[in-house]
């Protein structure tokens, strides 16, 4: 089944979807199957469906933020994540720069756009949302941050994130990341092992 495909939707603003992203690699290098990454924006997501970032939804809950980040550092353990650090200026506004990835799948180049904005985001703990540092950390992976950054201002490109964000929502989707493989939903970075899985089956029909 060549044709099979994994969407990935994504935001910069999870830490989760960083790991995923270091994650598909190994998982497409394996199935032999290419994830497709679709840009959304989170805080719309959570918008539209009246969902709330985890920091929020369970912060006050006993137990619960100290289990999930026992779950996140055995992730990271099992896959040698050791570059992740969290982002000291969390939380950032990710509209800039997923209006950004929306450029940089249009024109061609987005794997390497978002090598580039995950790295500032959750290896370097850059502020992400400040235009300035968009552009130097976009610059300093090859990129023309400038073009960039001046692109994110074109309605296209708005109109573009937005129909991608209500067309998730619409599928399923209630976080990030989501992936879709035909008509299922997986949600979160551990299910990663259920996606391979299933590409296993279907390949296997």
């Amino acid at each position: 089944m060549a044709d099979l495909i994994v969407e990935h939707h994504f935001d910069f603003g999870s830490p989760n979807s960083y790991l995923a992203w270091k994650v598909i690699p190994a998982v497409e290098a394996r199935t032999g199957v290419i994830f497709r990454n679709v840009p959304v924006l989170l805080g719309g997501i959570f918008k539209l469906t009246g969902n709330q970032p985890p920091m929020i939804a369970f912060g006050n809950i006993k137990n619960k933020p100290d289990y999930d980040r026992i779950e996140m550092q055995r992730f990271i353990a099992r896959h040698h994540l050791d570059k992740f650090a969290f982002n000291s200026h969390f939380p950032v506004n990710t509209v800039q720069i997923m209006r950004g990835a929306v450029v940089a799948e249009m024109e061609g180049y987005l794997p390497a756009y978002m090598d580039a904005v995950f790295s500032a985001m959750w290896e370097n703990s850059r502020k992400m949302d400040d235009p300035d540092v968009i552009i130097a950390e976009l610059d300093a992976a090859g990129l023309d941050g400038t073009h960039i950054m001046a692109r994110i201002q074109d309605q296209d490109v708005k109109d573009r994130l937005m129909a991608n964000t209500a067309a998730t929502v619409d599928r399923g989707t209630f976080g990030a990341p989501t992936f879709y493989l035909g008509n299922e939903i997986f949600f979160g970075k551990d299910r990663l092992r259920d996606v391979e899985e299933e590409i296993q089956r279907l390949k296997a029909v």
